[in-house]
């Protein structure tokens, strides 16, 4: 089993996680935000990924600490759920509709971090829920997983429906760039390391 475990507390958030990466899209998830809670259960359907998550955030100032935070700790537990990194596909690719919302993403394993990010809301917020804060959640796992990550919105009017469309295209390029590869066990890098 691929699973990784963090711990982490700072002045602003103390969090506890635990990813499997072979898992059944199951999970507990307690981030302090009913509506980044329903997206990140989108996240564990849609990528077969187990999660537990509990988030003690100082949410009455914003959710901006927590949605970040989390972001770490996920990229943290995600890179050492990953180990060596021998035998996995590396690469995903999707272009996901949600209702009248279409996003494309397309991920690398690749050891390297980097993020473009092309997607813009029509609203600040979906409930309480800053929309920035998707980037920010975006930018935190990428920085902490080492990897490479394009999504872009091709199209979309309801902010909750593009956000949706993120989360559930990145949990299946996840999903595919973490499959076993059933012909080989090496490490899916010409330089032999990721």
């Amino acid at each position: 089993m691929r699973i990784g475990q963090i711990e982490r507390t700072t002045n602003e958030t103390d969090i506890t996680l635990t990813l499997n990466l072979d898992g059944s899209g199951q999970g507990t998830i307690r981030s302090g935000s009913g509506f980044f809670d329903h997206m990140l259960a989108l996240f564990l359907r849609h990528s077969h990924f187990d999660l537990t998550l509990e988030c003690k955030g100082d949410t009455p100032v914003d959710f901006h600490h927590s949605v970040e935070d989390i972001g770490i700790c996920l990229g943290k537990a995600f890179l050492h759920a990953l180990g060596d990194k021998k035998g996995i596909c590396r690469y995903g690719s999707m272009l996901l509709p949600m209702d009248e919302a279409l996003v494309l993403a397309a991920l690398d394993i690749s050891g390297r971090s980097y993020l473009a990010y092309d997607v813009e809301f029509p609203s600040q917020k979906v409930g309480e829920f800053d929309t920035e804060l998707v980037r920010e959640f975006f930018e935190a796992f990428v920085r902490n997983a080492g990897i490479t990550l394009h999504l872009k919105k091709m199209a979309g009017a309801n902010s909750h429906h593009i956000a949706e469309a993120c989360f559930k295209s990145f949990a299946g390029v996840l999903k595919s760039a973490v499959s076993l590869d059933l012909n080989t066990d090496d490490i899916p890098s010409s330089k032999g390391i990721l």
